[in-house]
């Protein structure tokens, strides 16, 4: 399968605006990458790369006064196959967890796990470990929180969806991960493009989406509470402790996004991929 991804983003800046970009496809799918996703501007503005702590992509940038397009056209090869299902991976003791994986269990910026801790161990605790209690965590924040674009707030932490029962894919990411690493599971915030490849219609409008990982069994596995189904297509972008870490754009300086597109989309038409 041949995917086409990309985004249009507008900003209007009244200055000149330094901007961090976390806009790439993830080292992982590098050797999938078709076309690349490299990052376009209107006007051309110089752009550096590097990476992050986490190991990944970043850009920076200078945003002119005025109006500034962030562009990219990508073709991506994927298997067509849906997220894998693993029920027996295992928990790990905190002793045993690979050091990497250590700071995924504590909290940040969005996942206050001191104050969740409680209902952590309430809902869950009773549980059997591995894969089931991570999904029943799943299956808890999906049915918890009711999506709702208009709830969507920048500053949200898991605690505050928790309390509010309202709001969009990070915030369904954030609460299974705060459960997840009160119960002592690693868990990493992940964000990227994921379409409707195989979902039937009505289609809601395309965006990025927040998903997580957990450390069972010796490696990472893909969770969604927000989709909370097994789903085609998933391209990652970036990893972190939670959204801060993989902000799509951190500006420095005032501006107003102007214009907002995203898409995802199977190519049939080999022709397409030019």
């Amino acid at each position: 399968m041949h995917i086409r991804l990309g985004y249009e983003l507008v900003y209007d800046c009244p200055q000149p605006t330094p901007m961090l970009l976390v806009l790439n496809i993830h080292y992982s799918r590098a050797s999938d990458i078709i076309v690349p996703d490299f990052v376009v501007t209107r006007p051309s503005v110089p752009i550096s790369a590097y990476r992050d702590g986490f190991g990944n992509w970043c850009s920076r940038m200078t945003a002119p006064a005025g109006r500034t397009v962030i562009t990219s056209n990508a073709v991506v090869r994927d298997t067509g196959v849906a997220d894998p299902y693993h029920p027996e991976a295992a928990e790990h003791p905190i002793q045993d967890l690979p050091e990497e994986a250590l700071v995924f269990l504590l909290a940040s910026r969005y996942c206050e796990t001191e104050l969740l801790a409680d209902a952590a161990w309430s809902l869950f605790g009773h549980l059997a470990q591995g894969w089931s209690r991570v999904q029943a965590v799943c299956d808890f924040v999906h049915d918890h929180i009711k999506f709702s674009y208009e709830h969507a707030c920048p500053t949200k932490t898991a605690f505050q969806a928790y309390q509010e029962r309202r709001g969009v894919c990070r915030d369904y990411a954030h609460l299974a991960i705060t459960f997840c690493r009160c119960l002592n599971i690693p868990a990493r915030y992940c964000t990227g493009y994921l379409g409707d490849i195989g979902v039937p219609p009505p289609y809601g409008p395309m965006d990025f989406a927040g998903w997580f990982e957990v450390y069972l069994g010796g490696r990472w596995h893909t969770f969604d509470a927000r989709n909370n189904v097994p789903r085609i297509g998933r391209v990652l972008m970036a990893r972190g402790r939670d959204a801060t870490d993989v902000a799509l754009v951190t500006s420095f300086g005032p501006n107003t996004l102007a214009g907002f597109k995203v898409w995802t989309d199977e190519l049939t038409d080999p022709a397409g991929m030019a």
